[in-house]
């Protein structure tokens, strides 16, 4: 990648995810020439990983991250955005891999972020929406959102949403080392503290897509962290400033 002169970056987890990333990695790049790729692979057991390894082979604006283990969205976020402030990119963007998160947004995410430091793709602002999401789900994305508002005070129509683009200067000022979520409640604290830091965010409509292939990896497990991460968010906040 580093013959790349791109200074956007997109950062891609995969756990798990033979059966989209081909996919995702064409239709990135069919909406936008202006970014490079990094997908991080939690050391997928069904080959998810040697097939991004052929795909960087091939293009030299992709790269892979190869970890130990399943070791959480979260971690494998601040692993990639460590990379890309390592690399000196001056925007990050952070989407699915399940092509949940259309590229087809990812202009108007470029576009956007000239004059923001944060730009999220929201489910819930004017013109977003989801599709084949049951009701259950639905349920629980909303009290998601409601209990984060409540609790840390955001003003965010969509706070636990996972399609951001970031300024790379936000994250040095987040302090990437400072985040503690290794799972799904990372999309919160990261966004609770660059709300903290002065962030000016701006809310862009999406419609966010229920997974093209393969499970979803939101457990019971993840929805406990979620609660524990916004406690935790709203103790510290009361001690230092986060």
């Amino acid at each position: 990648m580093s013959k790349s002169h791109n200074k956007t970056i997109i950062i891609v987890p995969t756990y798990n995810e033979i059966g989209n990333i081909e996919m995702v990695y064409r239709k990135i790049f069919k909406a936008t020439k202006a970014c490079d790729l990094l997908i991080v692979d939690d050391n997928s057991p069904d080959g998810t990983g040697a097939l991004a390894e052929g795909i960087a082979r091939k293009d030299k604006r992709v790269a892979v991250l190869h970890r130990s283990g399943k070791l959480g969205l979260g971690s494998a976020y601040v692993h990639g955005m460590q990379y890309a402030l390592k690399k000196d990119y001056e925007n990050v963007i952070a989407m699915d891999a399940d092509l949940s998160h259309d590229p087809v947004n990812l202009p108007r995410m470029l576009e956007n972020i000239k004059n923001n430091d944060l730009v999220i793709g929201s489910r819930y602002v004017k013109d977003g929406g989801m599709v084949n999401w049951n009701a259950r789900r639905f349920l629980i994305s909303q009290i998601a959102n409601l209990y984060c508002r409540f609790m840390l005070g955001l003003t965010q129509a969509d706070c636990s949403g996972g399609y951001k683009c970031y300024r790379a200067d936000l994250l040095r000022k987040i302090g990437l080392a400072n985040i503690f979520s290794p799972g799904y409640s990372f999309q919160v604290e990261i966004l609770y503290r660059a709300i903290r830091a002065g962030a000016k965010v701006l809310e862009i409509p999406i419609i966010f897509v229920n997974r093209h292939e393969g499970e979803s990896k939101l457990s019971t497990r993840e929805l406990v962290g979620f609660g524990w991460t916004v406690l935790k968010l709203r103790w510290l906040s009361w001690l230092v400033k986060v």
